[in-house]
């Protein structure tokens, strides 16, 4: 383009130099005017050789431009791709560095496992040289394991025969004597209205309720005169009576009586259960084990037995049987394998009833039959016994179908003698040995005179009360008789003369483990009937009927 351009100045220089010749050569143009037509076809024809090359030119500027624009885009996306570039290389040099630390570290753990690898392979030859020593210990270990095994065994053998001297020494018919607190159905009935709960004496917010210290007051003048001098021991209760005599002076009398054990009103269940718990195990051991609750309507033997709804009142009978089911899981990892067994029966009206049965009383006729295996009686439910809670749901079924009735005495009193049976069979795998013991709980029906019952107006009623208290002085009679065999060898003993004492003969013979709980009320008013109770208990408890013999089974059965 500049060369075009130089020569397009040129050529008008040279055009006005022959504008300035034509001028000066005015004068010649006839004479030059062959050379100036020459002249302007030569002009003319560089003018369109230069038009020709203008536009030539013009179209290579543009393909220039073109050429450049095309530059400038390779240029950007060059620019973009090198930036690219530099951030990848940017994060390449991160991973570097990165790499870097990491193999740096990995050089050092290499360096400490290297180090702790060495350390494991000298650990392992110092445990590799005492395998060997291992091994014998591990063979000594056993022979000493089984020898602790065996000496646990003849432990178990020993324990239970030292508990079975423990028991024999404190007696085979042993006595308690357990007195109820005050109830609020005890006084009268505007001071009841005011108790909130059976052994509670908190006012109702009311201003017609007594006030608390006439309420303490006729507690007071409601109760016996008890003490238990014993605080030690606690064996002893003391009964204070007074009455007038024909020339109406005052006449006072004090009644001692001792027992195995006194239970004060304030006992919990728990407190009576701790005496017996002993018993129960006696169970387990292979022996036949009698417990029995004794004494007026009203007394709170069935509360003593079967207890109330919740863990704390709960009564003898759930917690022997949770008692033995502890003690035979106990002894279950010394080889020791139990099956339990229960039935539950009534005696009511010299007529056995079978509360766990499915159908109607009297429907039935069972029979007592005392056999080597032990006492037996036909045609009634015998349920296998899994489980405590299992034992809580019989003794719920049996409450309801148990007989009873109102009485002066209580209002709800119980008409029968009910008798809760626990058979257990043990076995030992390791040894071979077994056994077999039973647990007889008692609930006697209420021991009062007919008097007192209020049951001679109404001749089911009377029926009852003559029935249960035959029953009650049959079991006296054997009493008795037993306590008279040891000085007469060939003493009859009158077991048949109920269908209690015939059923309760094994648990009376000497072949059973015995406690009485006698149970009583703490009110003056029944202070006739607890000193008939605690005379009767008395008898019992200086009655001795021999040593109770461990029940095992022979190798054949």
């Amino acid at each position: 383009m500049e060369s075009e351009r130089a020569k397009v100045a040129e050529l008008q220089q040279n055009h006005m130099a022959l504008s300035s010749e034509l001028a000066a050569a005015k004068s010649q143009e006839m004479s030059q005017r062959r050379e100036l037509v020459n002249a302007s076809d030569e002009i003319e024809n560089l003018k369109k050789k230069h038009a020709r090359e203008v536009t030539d030119l013009e179209m290579d500027a543009r393909k220039k431009d073109r050429e450049m624009r095309d530059l400038k885009e390779d240029l950007r996306l060059v620019q973009s791709d090198l930036d690219r570039e530099r951030e990848t290389v940017s994060q390449l040099k991160a991973t570097i560095t990165h790499q870097s630390t990491a193999h740096l570290t990995l050089t050092t753990q290499n360096s400490s496992l290297q180090a702790q690898l060495t350390a494991l392979q000298s650990a392992i030859d110092v445990s590799s040289s005492s395998v060997s020593q291992l091994r014998l210990d591990l063979e000594s270990s056993q022979r000493r394991i089984a020898d602790l095994e065996a000496e646990v065994r003849e432990s178990e053998t020993v324990r239970r025969k030292l508990h079975n001297m423990v028991q024999e020494l404190k007696g085979n018919i042993r006595v308690f004597c357990r007195v109820r607190p005050i109830l609020p159905s005890d006084l009268p009935s505007d001071i009841h209205s005011s108790l909130e709960s059976t052994s509670s004496l908190v006012m109702l917010s009311n201003s017609s309720s007594p006030n608390p210290v006439d309420a303490e007051t006729m507690r007071a003048e409601a109760m016996a005169q008890m003490t238990f001098p014993d605080k030690r021991d606690h064996k002893e209760i003391v009964l204070l009576s007074s009455s007038e005599s024909a020339t109406g002076q005052e006449r006072k009398e004090t009644y001692n009586f001792a027992f195995d054990r006194v239970f004060e009103p304030h006992s919990s269940q728990m407190d009576v259960f701790e005496e017996i718990s002993h018993l129960a195990q006696s169970c387990v051991d292979g022996y036949n084990v009698c417990i029995f609750a004794y004494g007026q309507t009203g007394s709170g033997k069935s509360f003593t037995m079967e207890g109330g709804p919740t863990e704390d009142t709960l009564g003898m009978i759930p917690r022997a049987v949770n008692q033995v089911f502890n003690a035979t899981d106990d002894l279950k990892n010394k080889g020791w394998e139990y099956k339990m067994e229960g039935q539950f029966l009534e005696i009511y009206n010299e007529t056995i009833n079978d509360l766990l049965g499915k159908g109607e009383f009297d429907k039935k006729k069972h029979e007592i039959k005392h056999e080597k295996s032990g006492t037996r009686v036909t045609d009634v439910v015998v349920v296998p016994l899994k489980s405590p809670s299992q034992v809580r749901s019989l003794l719920s079924i049996a409450q309801s179908r148990r007989t009873v009735a109102a009485t002066l005495m209580n209002e709800r009193s119980s008409r029968s003698h009910s008798v809760f049976t626990l058979r257990i069979s043990g076995t030992n795998v390791q040894t071979g040995e077994t056994c077999d013991g039973s647990l007889n709980l008692v609930d006697l029906a209420g021991s009062e005179r007919l008097a007192n019952s209020g049951a001679g107006s109404d001749k089911d009623r009377l029926r009852e009360t003559q029935n249960i208290n035959r029953s009650l002085s049959a079991l006296g009679d054997v009493i008795a008789a037993l306590g008279e065999k040891g000085e007469k060898a060939d003493k009859h003993i009158p077991y048949r003369n109920s269908k209690l004492t015939y059923l309760l003969q094994n648990s009376l013979s000497g072949n059973s483990k015995t406690l009485m709980v006698l149970n009583l009320s703490p009110l003056a008013a029944h202070l006739g009937e607890s000193l008939c109770s605690l005379r009767f208990a008395t008898k019992v408890n200086n009655t001795t009927i021999g040593t109770a013999k461990k029940q095992a089974r022979t190798a054949s059965s």
